[in-house]
């Protein structure tokens, strides 16, 4: 009898699973006693972070992308389909194009959606860096912006990556500064609840810092509505900021098979935060950003749980007791200008201590975003 193992989702969660099980699994998926299939609705793999650099002309869109089928082991099955449900009880997933294809273990890497819809006017009236189109879009307003109110608005929580709102609006103080339009540019920044970031001590380490460069700061700012004519945008709260250029970070939400097979709410799998194991359904697991783990949605924790989402179902197949656990290890480079960035490391049990920023951080995170490549491959 052979295992099927299913992963649906070919970000970063998905595709070094995918290679780390073709790697632990060897012997089982070359007696084809073990079959992996990984399904993804896009024949490319997107390395979302690099979209930060591409408003500043730092780097482009397609840097970003790689065929996922260059990426991933020949040993796995790369099938690029939608699928359109997911039934747990019958362990069968239904996709657009092809049969019903059925799973023993089932792996949800399904990450997160941007959902600018939710507040009126957002989609006529703001910008983001959080998507492709949006970041090229922003890059052009950027670059034509030469003085007047910009206002970043980080609109919901949790939300990919939540260092990067602190990262652009640093960046966009330093990249103004060299162009000579700071003292033109009022950069506000805004945050739904009452302090700047959701980990307090990241909050207490950046408040300083935007102090420092002179951004304006709007805590407890529930975004509810924009006017794209008239230039507004108004909280929850009552607040309302006038803006010349306004840059959010959308409301986040998972996909909607998620909820459709009663595995969560608003598109998050309900997990077993160390075992990864869907609370709702046997033999189904979720990494990455739709894994509501309570830890950031961010790459390296895609990264690091399906190391040990690999190890458990490698046990799972070979009939053991699966011991590996995720300890909520996350970590993180944090921009604080153009060139210089500080470093965060933490879990469930250690707090985040962000490292004194330095251009030598800077150029690590470059680094990394270099050889992230090699990293989705299983090779680092």
């Amino acid at each position: 009898m052979t295992d099927h193992v299913v992963i649906l989702g070919g970000g970063t969660g998905g595709t070094v699973l995918a290679n780390d099980l073709a790697d632990r699994l060897e012997t089982e998926l070359a007696t084809d006693k073990v079959r992996v299939t990984l399904l993804n609705d896009d024949p490319d793999h997107v390395y979302k972070p690099v979209w930060l650099y591409v408003p500043f002309g730092q780097r482009e869109p397609e840097d970003g992308r790689r065929p996922l089928a260059d990426l991933v082991d020949d040993s796995v099955d790369v099938r690029i389909d939608r699928v359109t449900d997911i039934d747990t009880d019958t362990r069968q997933l239904r996709t657009r194009r092809g049969p019903a294809i059925e799973y023993d273990y089932l792996v949800l890497a399904t990450g997160s959606t941007l959902a600018p819809a939710e507040i009126s006017g957002l989609a006529e009236g703001g910008h983001d860096y959080y998507s492709e189109s949006g970041a090229k879009t922003l890059r052009e307003e950027l670059l034509s912006f030469t003085g007047g109110e910009l206002v970043l608005s980080v609109i919901g929580s949790p939300h990919m990556c939540p260092a990067a709102p602190l990262e652009f609006v640093f960046m966009a103080d330093d990249w103004f500064r060299e162009r000579g339009l700071r003292d033109d540019v009022e950069i506000t920044y805004t945050y739904p609840i009452q302090r700047v970031h959701g980990n307090p001590h990241i909050a207490e380490w950046a408040r300083p810092l935007m102090d420092d460069r002179d951004i304006n700061v709007e805590t407890f700012f529930n975004a509810e509505a924009v006017d794209p004519e008239a230039e507004t945008i108004t909280s929850m709260e009552g607040t309302e900021l006038d803006y010349d250029l306004l840059v959010s970070i959308p409301p986040h939400r998972g996909v909607d098979l998620i909820e459709e097979a009663d595995l969560g709410d608003n598109g998050w799998v309900d997990v077993d935060k160390h075992t990864l194991e869907a609370d709702h359904a046997d033999r189904v697991y979720a990494i990455g950003d739709a894994a509501d783990t309570g830890v950031p949605k961010a790459g390296s924790v895609a990264h690091y749980q399906a190391g040990v989402l690999a190890q458990r179902l490698a046990s799972e197949v070979r009939g053991r007791p699966a011991t590996a656990t995720y300890d909520g290890k996350t970590l993180c480079f944090i921009e604080t200008g153009m060139d210089a960035a500080s470093f965060v490391e933490f879990d469930y049990e250690q707090p985040p201590s962000p490292a004194p920023p330095s251009q030598k951080l800077h150029w690590s995170k470059l680094a990394y975003n270099e050889s992230y490549w090699l990293t989705a491959r299983g090779l680092l």
